[in-house]
């Protein structure tokens, strides 16, 4: 069992791993990406904005289909589109093809982001999920941490174009743990078993037609708690989002780090973040999910605003800024994946569908901050640090009203249950 469970985590967290190597991979590249295609900041960054624009809305077709035919087909034709848009990338002639290969490379990736999350909710609930959920963290993370040193030292070597090769090596090894390590979670019988239930007087499920999906989605939309959980990660994520489009420009080229040096400075963040990711199960014992996700949305919203007030007074010392945006990160880490366990706990029967609707919300709002910084962005700190204190002061203002005390603290925190119907 315990094999089982570790052999899950590390298959999952790699096929996981896809989508932030398809941004990671590529970051210490972007100034010589403008250099080289004679593109602007915010016309390289588009690059970024468009790649969270697809994984956004490809979700909301990838969720749903995944619960009507199973999690494992469509994983396999969204890899092989993320290959073709790594391949796209590598040749591209002008920052124009690049953006629209980064696009359907985009579209590819975010199979890689739904369905994932929906096995972990296809095998586990509680405890366990909290578990898994950190562990698939700790796998795929390796991404944001080796990903950014990977690629300068192809860029240094064979220049920026190598880059979308890695991509492309990344989408292969997914399709060969897709065909050897995963099985099917979301078998026929599973699927016609809710198809019946959902025939019957107060039934309810996704996998039957497209009706119903998007009664499903109408179903979520509804849900005020839903919503509000989905929000808080999805400022929360936001906010390092905002730092994943800026920081090699305002390291690179404003505090005058090489490559190797920004990759290394992005790696303690991405470190950081992943860190505390791991103390989510403990913590969520101890305190329950909701008042975990409460105090760390006080602490990410505290440092990164303490930070913003620094930089307006003038102190922009490099040292400053990565030690509080270490910290920062770190309460995020704690966010993130509670706050997706806190959603999806309660739809397991459209746990796809909801899935999706999560990802969209969060990848699109993502995608709002990039567009937002890069219209501000002036190569300097000021401005990134900014859009990233406004992104955790919203993480604050969901997490304080959505998740308010005496309502049911530790409703995911009961002993868990294994979905044992659908192993």
């Amino acid at each position: 069992m315990h094999q089982s469970f570790l052999r899950t985590a590390l298959v999952l967290g790699l096929l996981s791993a896809v989508g932030p190597l398809g941004i990671d991979l590529y970051l210490p590249a972007l100034p010589l990406i403008g250099q080289d295609l004679q593109a602007s900041i915010g016309a390289v960054q588009a690059s970024l904005m468009l790649f969270f624009i697809a994984l956004g809305v490809g979700q909301l077709i990838y969720g749903p289909v995944s619960d009507m035919v199973g999690r494992k087909p469509p994983l396999y034709f969204g890899l092989t589109l993320f290959a073709i848009g790594s391949i796209g990338c590598a040749f591209a002639p002008n920052v124009e093809f690049l953006l629209f290969m980064r696009f359907f490379q985009g579209l590819g990736a975010c199979a890689c982001t739904v369905i994932p999350r929906a096995v972990v909710r296809d095998l586990y609930t509680g405890h366990e999920a909290v578990r898994m959920m950190s562990m698939l963290i700790l796998v795929f993370s390796v991404a944001p941490i080796l990903a950014p040193l990977i690629g300068s030292l192809l860029i240094e070597a064979l220049g920026w174009r190598s880059s979308f090769w890695g991509m492309l090596g990344a989408g292969l090894l997914g399709l060969l743990l897709m065909a050897t390590q995963l099985r099917e979670t979301r078998p026929l019988a599973v699927r016609e078993a809710e198809r019946s239930a959902r025939s019957t007087p107060g039934g309810a499920g996704a996998s039957g037609n497209w009706s119903v999906v998007w009664q499903s989605y109408r179903k979520l939309l509804k849900d005020r708690h839903f919503l509000g959980v989905v929000f808080i990660g999805a400022f929360g994520i936001s906010a390092f989002f905002t730092y994943l489009a800026n920081s090699s420009f305002v390291l690179i080229n404003h505090y005058g780090l090489t490559p190797r040096q920004f990759s290394i400075a992005f790696a303690s963040n991405a470190a950081a973040f992943i860190g505390m990711s791991q103390l989510t199960s403990r913590l969520s014992r101890r305190f329950g999910l909701k008042p975990m996700v409460r105090m760390a949305a006080h602490g990410h919203a505290a440092v990164m605003l303490t930070l913003l007030l620094l930089f307006a007074l003038g102190v922009e010392a490099l040292p400053v800024m990565l030690a509080l945006l270490f910290i920062g990160f770190g309460f995020l880490g704690l966010i993130v994946p509670a706050s997706a366990i806190l959603a999806l706990e309660d739809h397991g029967p459209i746990a796809g569908t909801a899935s999706a609707l999560l990802g969209t919300l969060q990848f699109g709002t993502g995608a709002l901050m990039i567009a937002i910084s890069g219209q501000v962005a002036n190569g300097a700190g000021l401005p990134m640090i900014a859009c990233i204190a406004g992104a955790s002061a919203m993480t604050w203002l969901f997490a304080q009203t959505t998740l308010r005390k005496g309502k049911r603290e530790n409703a995911v925190v009961e002993v868990p249950t294994k979905a044992s119907a659908r192993t």
